[in-house]
């Protein structure tokens, strides 16, 4: 029946690989062949799920609006929208930092401007710390931003740092670390909470096992 099917939204790209393969072995069987689909929506009838391939930054807003019952994403994004959401569990996957950046010969200058994709997490990092700073949000290519003089800092997400040094960027603070999150529709996690809660147990006994061994 139509109700039982949990619908999962995933995001496409790193992320998808990293979560697809954290359900694998987590004992679900997820077709491989949906990795190299093209298809947005991909039904796995013998595990009674359907899985929504979405932009990272556009899976909470399918779940807080119940077209999916369950989502994978980051950290970062549940810390910069407000979302009325439950997050379920830290699936440890994806892993990198927040942090300040700049140019490595950085000094303070009197009116602070730092770009960001990320304007209410910056804004709320500053304000914790008494820095007055104007914050200026961009979409794409944030380390462009200093190199050309329309911010002295950026905020943003660093993995390797690679993109960081081949721009001649230093990273100047790290302000948390990132990973992936489970998180559930709240009306969903009510309605199909034996189904979800399973599949929170079988991920939180894998994840604790890969921890305990690592």
């Amino acid at each position: 029946m139509e109700q039982d099917v949990l619908k999962v939204a995933m995001p496409k790209g790193r992320i998808y690989k990293q979560a697809s393969k954290l359900f694998r072995e987590a004992g679900l069987a997820i077709p491989e062949e949906i990795d190299e689909s093209r298809k947005l929506i991909v039904p796995v009838p013998e595990l009674n799920m359907e899985f929504i391939l979405a932009k990272p930054v556009d899976v909470p807003t399918y779940v807080e609006y119940g077209v999916a019952d369950i989502g994978v994403v980051g950290k970062d994004v549940l810390m910069e929208e407000d979302l009325d959401v439950y997050e379920l569990l830290d699936l440890n996957i994806a892993r990198c930092r927040m942090s300040v950046i700049g140019l490595p010969n950085w000094k303070p200058v009197i009116h602070p401007r730092v770009a960001t994709k990320y304007p209410n997490v910056a804004s709320k990092y500053f304000r914790e710390r008494g820095q007055q700073v104007e914050v200026i949000k961009l979409n794409g290519s944030i380390e462009l931003a200093p190199l050309i003089g329309l911010a002295d800092r950026i905020v943003d997400m660093v993995e390797t740092g690679q993109t960081l040094r081949e721009n001649g960027l230093a990273e100047m603070e790290e302000m948390f670390p990132i990973t992936s999150r489970l998180i559930a529709n709240r009306v969903s996690y009510r309605m199909k909470n034996e189904r979800i809660q399973q599949l929170c147990d079988l991920l939180q006994t894998h994840i604790s096992k890969a921890q305990q061994q690592a």
